[in-house]
């Protein structure tokens, strides 16, 4: 039982990031007004990037710099000393697109309420087949 604990406790960020997903999935289907479909879609988006962010940690590891890599000094370099700043990197152009969607999202749903008057998908519905 102790083991199973200390599991739970050393990747509590995992448990973070599933517990996002779901929140964000359930709002995503469950959900049928169009602001909370779209925040939704915004938690699960952080949970993405709370995963990538957290896969890309390495205990121990240093900055991917090497000094004096280029002069007289022959010495081998191992990678696995080394972060990997490529996650990081894609994390940052991904939380940029989530900023852009959220805002995409929004603009589209002010469209569709003075449109429709109602951002509840079954009343848009309705009001769609009527036409």
């Amino acid at each position: 039982m102790g083991d199973w604990l200390h599991m739970l406790v050393a990747k509590y960020n995992y448990w973070i990031y599933i517990t996002l997903m779901m929140i964000g999935l359930y709002a995503m289907i469950a959900k049928n007004n169009l602001i909370k479909k779209i925040v939704g879609m915004n938690i699960f988006q952080t949970a993405i990037i709370l995963f990538y962010v957290s896969i890309g940690v390495k205990k121990g590891g240093t900055l991917p710099i090497i000094e004096h890599g280029h002069g007289g000094h022959s010495h081998v370099i191992h990678a696995a000393d080394y972060l990997n700043p490529l996650p990081h990197v894609l994390m940052l152009t991904a939380i940029v697109v989530s900023v852009a969607t959220l805002g995409v999202a929004l603009a589209l749903a002010i469209r569709i309420y003075n449109r429709y008057n109602s951002l509840e998908e079954d009343e848009i519905l309705t009001q769609v087949r009527e036409k």
